[in-house]
């Protein structure tokens, strides 16, 4: 029963049920997003964000519905980072065009924080290099 070689493992899972628990009650907004240094937080101003167990994401509006999913996984073989805190992904997914601004929300995002009313999450593009950074709070 007492085993040390996966210790990891379970705090990751612990914090994985943690966050998830927690983004499923209420709804959330975005109160940052920057994409590779730019600003675009106002392309979200005005939407709520549910994220549903059944894995479905939804961002109203009250005008537009955008509907797409979300998980949160365990990525401790990751190899993009040294920090032990990003080997948890942040999965979000919209079904949109390429030109749609919930678009640039599509990824694997590292969590950099979670409390019960703040999520901060950061993705470090393999492209270009750039740092995109999302905060979703309630």
């Amino acid at each position: 029963m007492c085993s040390n070689d996966d210790d990891g493992l379970d705090d990751n899972e612990q914090q994985i049920a943690q966050i998830r628990n927690t983004v499923q009650s209420g709804t959330w907004r975005i109160t940052r997003f920057m994409d590779s240094g730019q600003d675009e937080t106002t392309d979200f101003t005005g939407y709520e964000f549910s994220f549903n167990s059944d894995g479905s994401l939804i961002a109203t509006n009250g005008t537009n519905t955008k509907t797409g999913t979300w998980s949160v996984t365990n990525d401790s073989n990751s190899n993009d980072d040294s920090s032990s805190d990003d080997d948890i992904d942040f999965n979000i997914f919209f079904a949109v065009p390429e030109t749609d601004d919930f678009e640039d929300l599509n990824d694997d995002w590292d969590v950099v924080s979670s409390t019960s009313t703040k999520i901060e999450l950061i993705d470090i593009s393999g492209g270009n290099g750039g740092t995109d950074m999302l905060t979703f709070e309630r």
